[in-house]
């Protein structure tokens, strides 16, 4: 359609790498007006972890919008809304062991993370906040000062402060256990770190790279911030809702941050959504002293609550999950031993993975060949270096395997037409003019 051309804004980004008017989606799959099938492996960045038009929460939406049920309540309470607290506290956070009050912010993640880091603040007296290398937690402007992607920081316009940044883990290395430094830095007093109200981090860093924090550094973190009376944050917002196997992407390390802020698959439908989890000694909010027009979807209570009751209410969800992850890292690990001849690396846990091909054109190459195949599949990282497998959690295992199949024959044309250079002196004048 020639309108987007006309009218829309030069900042689309995903309009780019799929240049298609997509109509219909279903499941794992959306349809273009061609009526061209794709595999979607980017599941609306990690919005859609029960795939497209799920049958078990449509027709609950469908029935509640025709009983006239509540579109827009502000805070009230609403029935939808009530119904969905129940859900969630009996299915999610009580089976967990988690003592949560729950905070409903506008209805993105960065409205959640602005929340927590300002209920920080406001709880400690204190400005300074912990974040971590390659972090990403939203683009406006509080969130933005805790994002380290400079691509991003460099659109704000202003100086953003408040964050004091800390190596990730494994970012200086598997032997160099970053929470010690942070530890050190908050023990000196001339280290010029500001005791801060709060830390926070992503388990797994999706926008990053897909940077996996291993169980025993979450832990540390977790010993370092009671060490020094520093609220710890959770960022779940990609990394949650079943992303690496479990509810929470932190079960599995056995922590229990202070505060959680949760949204994109939080809704189920793709509906937005945002909340913010935290401890109830920590709930000093002054009534509507963080407020929002559009904090708390009931279109997406409903969905919400659908998914929690379908997916939640036993393990075998979180079973199937697992199981495809271990598939997924079979394949990732086999195509890297084939291919990757030492450049790539795989990374993440649970169906939170991807493969780092070191060089952002390699892997731009790649997700451009497994578009014309029909995949959609998108890169992360600092230099968009990373493969990023974000296919919807509830994927049957034959079209899991046909859309590795797709990246792994990607990987092998890409990585036989690199291979492919003339040894002549012409050639290689040809580039040294055209990079001189």
């Amino acid at each position: 359609m020639k309108i987007f051309e006309e009218i829309e804004s030069e900042v689309q980004s995903y309009a780019r790498s799929f240049p298609r008017v997509f109509n219909r989606a279903k499941g794992e799959f959306l349809y273009d007006e061609e009526g061209n099938q794709y595999l979607d492996f980017l599941a609306g960045a990690g919005t859609l972890n029960y795939g497209h038009n799920n049958e078990i929460f449509k027709p609950a939406l469908i029935e509640y919008i025709q009983a006239d049920g509540i579109t827009h309540g502000l805070d009230m309470h609403t029935k939808a809304k009530g119904e969905f607290m129940e859900s969630f506290n009996e299915k999610i956070l009580k089976p967990r062991q988690l003592d949560y009050v729950m905070q409903f912010t506008g209805p993105t993640g960065t409205n959640a993370v602005e929340a927590a880091m300002k209920l920080a603040r406001n709880v400690t007296g204190r400005e300074n906040i912990i974040a971590f290398t390659n972090g990403f937690h939203g683009v406006s402007l509080g969130s933005l000062a805790a994002t380290g992607n400079s691509h991003h920081r460099g659109a704000a316009g202003v100086s953003l402060g408040g964050v004091s940044r800390i190596p990730y883990d494994g970012y200086l290395g598997d032997e160099v256990d970053t929470t010690e430094y942070l530890d050190k830095v908050l023990s000196d007093t001339s280290s010029g770190i500001d005791h801060p109200a709060a830390v926070i981090v992503e388990t797994v860093q999706g926008e990053g790279g897909i940077n996996a924090a291993s169980f025993e550094w979450l832990q540390s973190l977790e010993q370092v911030c009671r060490k020094h009376g520093i609220l710890l944050i959770i960022d779940d917002i990609q990394a949650g809702c079943g992303r690496t196997g479990t509810y929470f992407s932190f079960e599995e390390a056995g922590i229990k941050p202070d505060i959680v802020t949760l949204s994109k698959s939080l809704g189920g439908y793709g509906l937005p959504f945002a909340v913010v989890l935290f401890k109830p000694e920590i709930d000093q909010w002054k009534p509507g002293e963080h407020n929002g027009t559009f904090r708390g979807n009931n279109f997406a209570f409903v969905t919400a609550k659908a998914a929690i009751d379908h997916y939640w209410s036993d393990d075998k969800f979180t079973a199937e999950i697992k199981k495809k992850g271990d598939y997924i890292s079979q394949r990732l690990n086999k195509i890297v031993d084939q291919y990757g001849e030492g450049n790539f690396t795989t990374r993440g846990r649970g169906m939170f993975q991807g493969i780092n091909c070191v060089s952002g054109e390699l892997a731009s190459k790649i997700t451009k060949q497994c578009f014309q195949n029909n995949l959609i599949i998108e890169t992360s990282g600092a230099d968009d270096q990373v493969v990023k497998f974000l296919c919807p959690l509830v994927i049957s295992e034959e079209n899991l395997a046909k859309g590795i199949d797709i990246v792994e024959q990607a990987i092998k044309d890409v990585c036989a037409s690199e291979s492919e250079i003339p040894e002549d002196n012409d050639y290689f004048d040809t580039v040294y003019q055209q990079t001189a």
